[in-house]
Protein backbone atom coordinates (compact mmCIF):
# COMPACT_ATOMS: atom_id res chain seq x y z
CA UNK A 1 0.00 0.00 0.00
CA UNK A 2 1.53 3.37 -1.16
CA UNK A 3 1.18 6.33 1.29
CA UNK A 4 1.21 10.13 -0.10
CA UNK A 5 3.44 12.02 2.39
CA UNK A 6 3.22 16.06 2.62
CA UNK A 7 6.59 17.87 3.10
CA UNK A 8 5.36 21.09 3.88
CA UNK A 9 8.48 22.53 3.69
CA UNK A 10 8.89 21.89 -0.19
CA UNK A 11 5.43 22.70 -1.01
CA UNK A 12 5.63 26.10 0.11
CA UNK A 13 9.18 26.96 -1.25
CA UNK A 14 7.52 25.17 -4.47
CA UNK A 15 4.41 27.64 -4.49
CA UNK A 16 7.01 30.34 -3.40
CA UNK A 17 9.38 29.61 -5.94
CA UNK A 18 6.31 29.78 -8.74
CA UNK A 19 4.60 32.80 -7.19
CA UNK A 20 7.99 34.70 -7.64
CA UNK A 21 8.00 33.56 -11.40
CA UNK A 22 4.33 34.35 -12.39
CA UNK A 23 5.39 38.19 -10.61
CA UNK A 24 8.06 37.83 -12.74
CA UNK A 25 6.03 37.22 -15.61
CA UNK A 26 3.47 39.63 -14.94
CA UNK A 27 6.08 42.60 -14.32
CA UNK A 28 7.69 41.37 -17.86
CA UNK A 29 4.24 41.46 -19.68
CA UNK A 30 3.56 45.02 -17.92
CA UNK A 31 7.06 46.70 -18.77
CA UNK A 32 6.77 44.94 -22.55
CA UNK A 33 3.21 46.35 -22.63
CA UNK A 34 3.89 50.09 -21.00
CA UNK A 35 7.12 49.92 -23.87
CA UNK A 36 4.90 49.34 -26.90
CA UNK A 37 1.71 51.59 -25.59
CA UNK A 38 4.36 54.68 -24.91
CA UNK A 39 6.48 54.28 -28.29
CA UNK A 40 4.21 52.53 -30.69
CA UNK A 41 1.10 53.88 -30.16
CA UNK A 42 2.22 57.29 -28.67
CA UNK A 43 -0.31 57.20 -25.74
CA UNK A 44 1.01 59.05 -22.69
CA UNK A 45 3.26 57.89 -19.97
CA UNK A 46 0.04 57.74 -17.41
CA UNK A 47 -2.20 56.29 -19.93
CA UNK A 48 0.14 53.36 -20.61
CA UNK A 49 0.95 52.51 -17.40
CA UNK A 50 -3.14 52.17 -16.33
CA UNK A 51 -3.16 50.04 -19.94
CA UNK A 52 0.39 47.56 -18.68
CA UNK A 53 -0.26 47.76 -14.96
CA UNK A 54 -3.87 46.30 -15.49
CA UNK A 55 -2.69 43.81 -18.25
CA UNK A 56 0.38 42.89 -16.37
CA UNK A 57 -2.21 42.16 -12.97
CA UNK A 58 -4.30 39.94 -15.33
CA UNK A 59 -0.87 37.72 -16.52
CA UNK A 60 0.00 37.91 -13.08
CA UNK A 61 -3.54 36.70 -11.74
CA UNK A 62 -4.33 34.08 -14.26
CA UNK A 63 -0.94 32.33 -13.83
CA UNK A 64 -1.43 32.39 -9.49
CA UNK A 65 -4.73 30.97 -10.28
CA UNK A 66 -3.89 28.40 -12.30
CA UNK A 67 -0.05 27.14 -11.82
CA UNK A 68 1.82 28.80 -8.66
CA UNK A 69 -1.40 28.39 -6.24
CA UNK A 70 -3.21 26.04 -8.47
CA UNK A 71 -6.63 26.91 -7.13
CA UNK A 72 -9.10 26.61 -10.23
CA UNK A 73 -11.82 25.05 -7.32
CA UNK A 74 -13.23 28.64 -5.83
CA UNK A 75 -14.77 31.28 -7.40
CA UNK A 76 -12.75 33.38 -9.78
CA UNK A 77 -15.29 36.12 -8.72
CA UNK A 78 -14.45 35.31 -5.23
CA UNK A 79 -10.69 35.48 -5.97
CA UNK A 80 -10.51 38.55 -7.95
CA UNK A 81 -11.97 40.49 -5.48
CA UNK A 82 -9.36 39.41 -2.95
CA UNK A 83 -6.22 40.13 -5.93
CA UNK A 84 -7.53 43.09 -6.58
CA UNK A 85 -7.35 44.51 -2.51
CA UNK A 86 -3.78 42.75 -2.72
CA UNK A 87 -3.08 44.92 -5.31
CA UNK A 88 -4.33 48.24 -4.30
CA UNK A 89 -2.14 47.51 -0.72
CA UNK A 90 0.57 46.42 -2.65
CA UNK A 91 0.95 49.78 -4.92
CA UNK A 92 -0.13 52.00 -1.58
CA UNK A 93 2.99 50.00 0.38
CA UNK A 94 5.14 50.92 -2.32
CA UNK A 95 4.01 54.28 -2.68
CA UNK A 96 4.68 55.07 0.66
CA UNK A 97 7.79 53.11 1.17
CA UNK A 98 9.80 55.20 -1.85
CA UNK A 99 8.12 58.54 -0.67
CA UNK A 100 9.51 57.99 3.34
CA UNK A 101 13.04 56.53 1.47
CA UNK A 102 13.32 59.46 -0.71
CA UNK A 103 11.89 62.74 0.55
CA UNK A 104 13.02 61.55 4.14
CA UNK A 105 15.86 59.55 4.27
CA UNK A 106 17.44 60.78 1.45
CA UNK A 107 18.21 57.73 -0.53
CA UNK A 108 18.79 56.96 -4.19
CA UNK A 109 15.05 56.49 -5.71
CA UNK A 110 16.29 53.44 -7.50
CA UNK A 111 17.67 51.98 -4.91
CA UNK A 112 14.47 52.75 -2.87
CA UNK A 113 12.27 50.96 -5.41
CA UNK A 114 14.47 48.26 -5.22
CA UNK A 115 14.06 47.75 -1.58
CA UNK A 116 10.27 48.33 -1.69
CA UNK A 117 9.73 46.06 -4.41
CA UNK A 118 11.34 43.40 -2.67
CA UNK A 119 9.98 43.27 1.17
CA UNK A 120 6.72 44.31 -0.29
CA UNK A 121 6.23 41.75 -2.96
CA UNK A 122 8.09 38.87 -0.81
CA UNK A 123 6.09 40.08 2.90
CA UNK A 124 2.95 41.25 1.69
CA UNK A 125 1.73 40.23 -1.72
CA UNK A 126 3.22 36.71 -1.42
CA UNK A 127 1.43 36.25 1.99
CA UNK A 128 -1.52 37.42 1.16
CA UNK A 129 -2.13 35.87 -2.31
CA UNK A 130 -0.85 32.24 -0.90
CA UNK A 131 -3.10 32.42 2.78
CA UNK A 132 -5.95 34.10 1.52
CA UNK A 133 -6.51 35.25 -2.48
CA UNK A 134 -5.67 32.08 -3.32
CA UNK A 135 -5.81 29.52 -0.31
CA UNK A 136 -7.45 25.97 -0.79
Amino acid sequence: MKQNYRFPARDFMLSFGKAQISAFLGGLSDFAIYTYCLQMLAYSAHGANVISGSLGAIVNFLLNRYWAFDNKTTAIGKQIWKFVLVVIGSITLKSTGIYLLVDYLFFNPFYSKLIVEILVSLGFNFTLQKYWVFRK
